[in-house]
């Protein structure tokens, strides 16, 4: 799954606060994730983030 930094990803599940869109912070075999709601932070496994994304929301710049 191409995944990249700055990149907002809706998860199936929500975050505790209610959101359910996180930013995407660092990607390697773990992904760094923000809460678009409360702005917690959060480390979880590249396997289990990727089983849980419903969509990727991708912001194209066009130079």
């Amino acid at each position: 799954m191409d995944v990249r930094i700055g990149d907002i990803l809706q998860m199936k599940k929500e975050h505790p606060c209610g959101a359910n869109r996180f930013i995407v912070l660092r990607s390697g075999m773990d992904f760094k994730l923000k809460c678009e709601g409360c702005g917690h932070e959060v480390m979880i496994p590249r396997s289990k983030a990727e089983k849980n994304i419903k969509k990727i929301v991708r912001e194209e710049h066009n130079l």
